[in-house]
Order: structure tokens, then sequence, then C-alpha cells
């Protein structure tokens, strides 16, 4: 077992009872059909584990971010894909920091009751992607209601979730005086959009991941779903997405322990040539040097969800911290899937599955580019490239 360089070994061991519930074979099954693991995320939240963040006094754990990337890094780490109910972690922050007295009393408990799930957050659109200050969905002010039109892209579990996080522009960009302002934060409740000014496309993909196209043609929404002050949706969905990084930095790392233990222990019993292969320096050098740097990207995991729950300024940390996981855990798949041979392209030893799913991390949910370009502006003072 690898080592991990925290204190929560009690925790880890009763993720791992309620994962072990679900082998491999449960999560293959899924992704050969493309189907969403229902008994799965009803098992996590029934043990509270998908309340991680919420307070107790809302029915929560009263738990941080540190916690909830446990969460996330163990459920990968079994085999599983977090992917299928990760939004609600990060999505839960903006709720509970930005939401009203009202808002929180009348959803927390609902959530965490697995009443109500909170899954889904509309902030990418196809013609801005990453260029959120410039999005065109808008929110007009008509009396106790805002009107929404617009379009989002690569949103996910539409299917699956009863409350949508929605960034749209309340002030046009032409009337701000930066182009941060005028945004705006909206709780959706998906029930009650659908069909009725909101429409969905499912986009198929190369991981069972379910996302979604999304058009506004005049929903409306009840002024009382706004989240926060208006025109300040900006700063919230920053907060959010810093979360969101470190969530995400846990998951490689918890795919970077599954391919590395899955690895190391074929390459203990496969033997050629009268050897096993894990005697030889060319396979043991790169699956070392994966561990390595799974190990130092958990420590800066670990320092970015600290600072986030102490309410410091993490965005460095968190950036860094996914971009050092998500290389680290594709650093650790190539390795897996050479390894194996042959028997890495075969569905039934789940390597090709997790190989798919940790490859998305180099794209989502910010390029490993773009994290380059965040640290150079950011950290080091040099012009904005873009």
């Amino acid at each position: 077992m690898i080592p991990r360089p925290d204190s929560h070994q009690e925790m880890r061991e009763a993720l791992r009872a309620l994962c072990a519930e679900f082998p491999a074979e449960y999560h293959r099954k899924h992704d050969e059909a493309a189907t969403y693991p229902v008994e799965f995320i009803d098992a996590l939240t029934r043990a509270g584990w998908l309340a991680a963040m919420i307070p107790e006094d809302y029915g929560g754990s009263g738990l941080g971010l540190t916690e909830a990337t446990v969460v996330m890094e163990e459920i990968n780490r079994s085999g599983g894909n977090a992917g299928h109910c990760h939004g609600q972690m990060y999505n839960m922050g903006t709720l509970l920091r930005h939401g009203s007295a009202q808002q929180k009393a009348f959803y927390l408990p609902k959530i965490a009751s697995g009443e109500l799930r909170l899954q889904s957050m509309a902030v990418t659109e196809p013609t801005t992607g990453t260029d959120t200050t410039r999005l065109k969905t808008t929110a007009v002010r008509k009396g106790d209601r805002f009107v929404v039109n617009g379009q989002k892209v690569w949103i996910s579990r539409i299917q699956h979730s009863d409350l949508m996080i929605l960034l749209a522009r309340t002030t046009p960009l032409a009337e701000v005086r930066k182009k941060s302002e005028g945004l705006s934060v909206f709780l959706v409740d998906l029930r009650q959009a659908l069909g009725k000014g909101m429409s969905v496309k499912p986009i198929r993909n190369m991981v069972n991941h379910e996302t979604n196209e999304l058009f506004f043609d005049n929903l409306e929404i009840p002024a009382e779903c706004l989240i926060g002050e208006e025109g300040k949706g900006f700063r919230y969905i920053l907060d959010g997405l810093n979360a969101e990084r470190t969530l995400i930095a846990a998951e490689c790392i918890g795919d970077g322990w599954w391919f590395v233990d899955k690895v190391t222990g074929y390459a203990k019993e496969r033997i050629v040539f009268d050897r096993p292969i894990g005697q030889n320096q060319g396979v043991q050098f790169p699956i070392a040097r994966s561990y390595v740097n799974i190990s130092a990207a958990n420590l800066m995991r670990f320092e970015a969800a600290r600072k986030f729950d102490a309410r410091e300024d993490c965005g460095a940390e968190a950036n860094m911290a996914k971009l050092l996981a998500a290389d680290a855990s594709w650093e650790a798949a190539n390795a897996c899937i050479q390894f194996h041979g042959g028997f890495g392209f075969a569905a039934e030893y789940d390597v090709e599955r997790k190989f798919r799913e940790t490859r998305l991390y180099q794209v989502a949910p910010i390029s490993t580019n773009l994290i380059l370009s965040y640290v150079a502006e950011h950290i080091l003072g040099l012009p904005r490239s873009f």
C-alpha cells in the first residue's frame, strides 16, 4: 500500500469499504453502456460523503475542502470515476459561501439528505470558452423574475441533477467599468426549467461522462434564485473554481495511485525472457518517476485545500495542484498501458478505461496551458499573453 502524507486514515478506510461494494466490473459495465452509476452515487449520498462540506446545522458533516478531496481521491483510487459526482462538491461552495440564509436553509438540508442533487454548473459557452467575462448568455430583470437567453456547452450531469449553478450577464459588457463586472450567479431548478425555456442536447464523448449543450430561450427564473449580489457573480465563480481545481487534482492523484498500483502488481508477476518485467530498469524508472511526481502533486493539493479552508487566497496553489496532478496521472497512465502491452487495451483490465478518464484532465476543467499562462502572469509578473 502506498503511504499517504495525511491524517485521514479512518475516513479512507470507510470510503474504501464502501467503494469495495462496487468493484471494477460494476464501473466497467456502466462505461460500456454509457450509463450513470446511480447505485454508487446513492450509496455515497446515504453514507453522507457527498454532504461532506455542508455544515452540521444543515444536515451535513461540516467538513472542509480537504476532506472533500479525500473523498474524490478514494473514489478514483478504487477504480471508480468521481466525475459522476464531483460537481456537488465544488458547486456546494458557491451556495455555502455566497447564498442567503433563506437559500441555505431551504436547499442545503435537502441536498444533504439526497432529496435534491446539485451536480451541474453552467458557465462555459461555445464561442467564448475560458474567456468567461465575454460570455453571451444574458439574464434580464423583469419585475420579480430574470429572463435568460443564450447557450452553454460542456454542462455535465444535467440528467442526474435537480439544481444547477448558472452564470449569466445581467449588465451588458459595454456598460461596465471592468469586464469582470455585471455577471451574476443563479441557482436554477432544472425540474422547472426543462422544456420551459431550457432545452438540452447530449454530447457523446470518449469517456462515460454525461455532458450537454444547453439552450435558453426566454427561460424565466424567480429573482430569489439570484445568489449573492447582482453583478458580483464572477468573483463567486472564481471562488468555486479554486475548489473545483483542487478537487480535480485529488481525483488525478487517485487515478495516479491506481495506475501505479496496477502496473507495479503486473510488472512483478509478468514473466518475459524468464524474468519479471519489473526487474528491468526500463520498466522500473517510468513507474518510479510517476510515483515521485504523484507524491509531489499530493503535497500541493493539500496546501491548496488548507488555504481554501482557511479562506486564504489559494488561486496559485489550486492551479498548480491541478497542473501537477493532471500531468502526474497522465504520466502514470502511459506507463501503465505501455507495460501492460496488449493487455492494456483489453477492457477487462480496466486500464484503457482509466486511461481515457484521466486524459480528460489535461483539457478540463481548465487546460494545462492556461494554468501556465496564469502562473506566468499572476505569479511571475510576465505580460498578459491573451
